[in-house]
């Protein structure tokens, strides 16, 4: 079997473009990645990709060119964009393609999600009260773990004022304006405990990777990371995610974790190895409870970690060097694409004024709901 790399990548920064649709900005990306490779789209041999609120992926192909190309549809919550990637791994991992796309777009209207309680298998009542509704099943979340393990509401302004402070010199980042702790942690309470600037936005975006096999990279002259380690796993029963009716006295492992492992062990490297990491962080809660879940510490270490700046630029290991979700927004397809881009770009030594010094392994994780992850390890 043939090593996997990224040979190109691109991205239409995220945020509002009111004069641009969805699909717009897949399209952008796309031709941001193949001119960044190098490479021309009639050389695609397949595509993978989604989008939740834009329309169908393969509508790109228009724009693009009706080459034929094996272009398939992925719908997976916010972990779209990290299924799409693991896709054209396995792809070009199997030796059936030898380079191909991978691509993932958005454009979300504002106000915060609101999930169908019936498509993800849950009863009615679980929507009409409300449960479905991002801003309460997550402040429900974070609040039981906080109880839990003895995270302080001002861990999760720190984790807040971290991704304001990298989006600030983020090209791509919709929010580009510090933000001090006193403000955020005393804005409007919008789900307990969880104020404004603690929730990431709906937003637009699109993102593209150019994935290509060992054999397909020399033959073109072309470099990029390797794909390490990938891997997707779905919540197993009495995890303790966001959409479940009743919680089990005992708690199940959840799918990040199960993800996590399988993703080191495939990488052949642990937590201890990793250079820099991109973890969902849908809201300040997320990126604190998946700190532990992907095994960077225990439950209950972040909030020493984060009054250390332990993941901080200047920190032992940086975390959402980009702003994450909290100051780039997410839209749902692009989101878990922007983390492995964002990774791309740090492993290659092009991510000016947010750089991690001597940056060798990249990790992404993107939480799906109704309860998945979807995680991959980059190579330099």
């Amino acid at each position: 079997m043939t090593d996997v790399h990224i040979v190109g990548a691109g991205i239409h920064a995220f945020g509002r473009t009111p004069d641009m649709t969805g699909l717009d900005q897949g399209v952008y990306a796309v031709r941001e990645a193949l001119a960044d490779a190098g490479v021309d789209w009639a050389d695609m041999q397949f595509a993978f990709g989604g989008s939740s609120a834009a329309g169908s992926a393969d509508a790109a192909l228009p724009r693009l060119g009706l080459t034929g190309v094996q272009f398939i549809n992925i719908s997976n919550g916010c972990a779209t964009g990290g299924s799409s990637l693991l896709s054209g791994y396995w792809a070009i991992k199997s030796g059936e393609f030898d380079i191909g796309v991978v691509l993932g777009f958005d454009k979300h209207p504002r106000g915060a999600f609101n999930a169908d309680p019936e498509a993800s298998g849950l009863p009615r009542w679980y929507g009409e009260t409300g449960m479905m509704l991002t801003t309460q099943f997550f402040a429900m979340k974070i609040r039981r773990y906080m109880e839990l393990h003895g995270v302080s509401a001002t861990s999760l302004g720190r984790v807040a004022v971290k991704a304001f402070e990298n989006g600030v010199v983020t090209p791509h980042a919709w929010r580009r304006e510090a933000v001090d702790l006193d403000t955020v942690l005393n804005s409007q309470m919008v789900s307990d405990p969880l104020t404004k600037f603690m929730f990431c936005s709906p937003a637009e975006g699109g993102v593209a990777m150019i994935l290509a096999s060992d054999r397909k990279m020399r033959e073109l002259g072309l470099t990029g990371p390797k794909v390490r380690g990938a891997a997707v796993r779905t919540r197993p029963r009495g995890s303790f995610e966001v959409f479940a009716p009743s919680l089990d006295v005992e708690r199940g492992v959840a799918p990040t974790v199960l993800a996590s492992k399988a993703a080191y062990e495939m990488a052949g490297v642990g937590p201890e190895d990793i250079s820099v990491a991109q973890i969902q962080d849908t809201e300040s809660g997320a990126e604190i409870m998946h700190m532990a879940e992907n095994g960077f510490c225990a439950d209950g270490e972040q909030e020493a970690w984060l009054a250390e700046g332990v993941t901080r630029l200047n920190g032992r290991l940086p975390m959402n060097t980009d702003g994450g979700c909290l100051a780039c927004g997410e839209p749902i397809g692009a989101s878990g694409l922007r983390q492995v881009y964002e990774n791309v770009q740090q492993l290659r030594g092009r991510a000016e004024g947010r750089q991690v010094a001597d940056a060798r392994l990249g990790y992404s994780q993107v939480y799906g709901a109704p309860g998945l992850s979807a995680v991959a390890i980059l190579e330099a």
